[in-house]
């Protein structure tokens, strides 16, 4: 069989592959490797730090909305070296739950929810990607509603109609942050820090080099200056305890995010990309 070239429906990519090439790759895989097939179609990415109190319930609620959504799905909780008995919580859950594919990590220091976002995506097998909150913030209803909507768009958005629980004033907060990131970026999205839904490959491709509180604006923008689609639902969120969102090093987080979307921005601009 001679060699053969094939061209991608976007023309972003054209690909030429020998007789031998053809035996170990598929075209489709090559031109878009987001659409690779997988037996599991959610990793659900569940962050725990000190979450004892809650992480059960938590696990048991997600497997519960995931099953009832229909997906097949594998949980994935990267416990950030907690100083309480959160993982071993997670370690019962998993042994009284054989029957499901349950994955603990349990970081011996502490990496950040950021770090360990990215490293969820390089560990799970789905084809989509998830985060979870260990302080079950998120209603089975919610969670539902957000993945049933799973390859309609390449980026689920939930933004919250209402979160039981949360201050006028973080409201406000959030609302501020959100106006900056679309004045900067010249999006309107209605709210970048809610717990999105990916394809794992663009997590793992556009990674972020931001940590702390920016980096789910500095993914969706970027993920979004790539072409990437996107739909928004609205749900309903918990508010659990107090915020530690307004902190110096989230501050700074939230500086070199809007600095890097701006920079990228002009960079757009200037190479007419």
């Amino acid at each position: 069989t001679a060699a053969m070239t094939f061209r991608a429906e976007s023309l972003r990519y054209e690909l030429v592959l020998s007789t031998a090439a053809q035996a170990d790759h598929g075209e489709g895989r090559l031109l878009d490797p987001a659409s690779a097939e997988s037996a599991i179609e959610l990793t659900a990415f569940v962050s725990c730090f000190n979450e004892s109190a809650l992480i059960e319930q938590t696990l048991a609620d997600v497997c519960q909305a995931l099953r009832q959504a229909g997906q097949s799905f594998e949980i994935l909780v990267i416990d950030d070296a907690s100083t309480d008995d959160s993982a071993a919580c997670v370690a019962r859950f998993i042994e009284g739950h054989p029957e499901e594919r349950l994955i603990l990590r349990r970081n011996l220091k502490n990496q950040g929810l950021s770090q360990n976002y990215i490293d969820g995506a390089f560990l799970g097998k789905g084809r989509y990607y998830k985060l979870f909150c260990g302080d079950n913030t998120e209603p089975p209803e919610s969670i539902i509603q957000i993945c049933g909507l799973m390859g309609q768009a390449d980026i689920i958005i939930p933004h919250y109609l209402s979160v039981d629980g949360k201050s006028a004033f973080r409201k406000a907060l959030s609302g501020a942050y959100t106006s900056l990131v679309n004045l900067v970026s010249g999006n309107r999205i209605s709210y970048y820090n809610g717990l999105h839904l990916h394809r794992r490959y663009n997590i793992m491709r556009w990674h972020p080099n931001t940590r702390g509180f920016g980096f789910q604006a500095d993914i969706v923008c970027m993920l979004l200056e790539q072409g990437m689609t996107h739909l928004e639902v609205g749900v309903p969120a918990i508010n659990r305890g107090e915020s530690g969102a307004l902190n110096w090093r989230n501050v700074l987080s939230v500086g070199h995010t809007l600095t890097d979307i701006a920079i990228r921005r002009m960079a757009n601009l200037v190479y007419g990309r």
